[in-house]
């Protein structure tokens, strides 16, 4: 409780936002805020995230690395944290950034590529520590990797790799062997199935690791055979801890002003279907909890209004519709149907129709003659 109070009392300093008082009066406000910030970061709307956003991108301008890093370790851990100033000090120096390369999720995948293609070899043996490293991100810690981050990557279970990755890899192996040694660790591998897709130079070093490599179940080996850019977990279903991540980042990337139909298009391209979910969410102003119950209920309607009314265009709301988690994946005839319905919706009916969705909460009762509509 006395935390709380002085992170209130700080803010009676607010004249230091504008170069005044001193160094010592800055950094106090600095930890103060974010402190009072992860007090209360569950129950901030928009506005408040977006305010503290800003005071602390000016804070973090103004103070010296040691409050920069004792932030940093503050917001890492929460789900929902300011966008542009995690981003901010995600790119800092290494002392201030490791947390947050490490731990944070409101860092998404294109944000830890940019990262590792810009920032040094510590930055990305930090985010090759990740709970989770996706296979885009896996693919630029390679592409741009010294032995430490690589192996650090290789050696991390939860790290995903694609085939063109485990290609990369194999060669670098070649002529390292530390990283030969991490590989032939990786029990998920198959380096059988592998081997036909390798290069003759590879190859030989595919034979010196396959000898101990213990084999693999046909489902591991049909997903390292899967060469897709919609990752597997996608057409698995909706997944709760997935999308509580994915929707922090949007809201991330909304903070920092950067979402937009470029980003969908982004998320759709690269199978990322629950960021694009959730982008449909923030973008429409929709609860959460609605666009959930729409791929729960396969409820193709809704969806086809909610992104005609955005008045985006139908090769993209095509590659939204393959990449969405629905609870079952959907067939041909149910994307032939729904690219149909697209293109027989007109924009300013589709806008009527999810206006009238909105102002009746989507009941489903309330939308049901409008839904027969669409459907017809």
């Amino acid at each position: 409780m006395t935390e709380f109070v002085e992170g209130h009392r700080a803010f009676a300093s607010f004249r230091v936002l504008n170069g005044d008082g001193s160094a010592a009066e800055r950094e106090q406000l600095f930890r103060n805020m974010a402190q009072l910030f992860s007090f209360v970061s569950a129950h901030c709307d928009d506005d408040q995230v977006a305010q503290y956003d800003e005071a602390l991108c000016q804070l973090a301008a103004l103070v010296e690395v040691e409050a920069r890093a004792h932030v940093a370790k503050i917001l890492a851990p929460l789900d929902r944290a300011p966008g542009t100033v995690v981003l901010r000090l995600a790119s800092d120096v290494i002392e201030v950034a490791r947390p947050l390369l490490e731990f944070s999720a409101v860092l998404s995948d294109d944000d830890l590529i940019d990262i590792v293609a810009r920032h040094t070899e510590d930055h990305r043996i930090a985010i090759a520590k990740r709970a989770v490293v996706h296979e885009r991100v896996g693919e630029a810690i390679v592409s741009h990797g010294e032995t430490p981050s690589v192996v650090q990557l290789v050696r991390n279970p939860k790290a995903e790799f694609d085939r063109a990755t485990l290609t990369q890899l194999v060669k670098r192996a070649k002529s390292d062997s530390e990283i030969a040694a991490d590989l032939r660790g990786r029990s998920d591998i198959d380096w059988k199935s592998l081997r036909d897709e390798i290069d003759a130079v590879a190859d030989k070093v595919l034979q010196s690791l396959g000898t101990t490599a213990p084999a693999v179940d046909p489902v591991t080996a049909g997903k390292l055979n899967a060469v897709i850019y919609n990752r597997m977990r996608n057409r698995a279903g909706f997944n709760a801890q997935e999308w509580k991540v994915a929707y922090n980042q949007v809201k991330g990337l909304e903070d920092r002003r950067q979402l937009n139909e470029r980003a969908l298009t982004r998320f759709a391209r690269f199978g990322y279907g629950h960021h694009a979910a959730a982008t449909i969410a923030v973008m429409l102003r929709v609860a959460p909890e609605i666009v959930v119950k729409w791929l729960a209920s396969q409820d193709y309607v809704a969806i086809t209004v909610a992104l005609r009314a955005s008045r985006i265009g139908p090769d993209l709301f095509d590659a939204i519709v393959a990449t969405l988690p629905w609870r079952d994946l959907p067939t041909e005839s149910d994307k032939q149907m729904v690219q149909s319905r697209f293109k027989a919706l007109d924009v300013e009916e589709a806008v009527n129709i999810f206006e009238l969705w909105r102002a009746h909460s989507f009941r489903k009762k309330t939308a049901r003659s409008e839904r027969e509509a669409v459907s017809a």
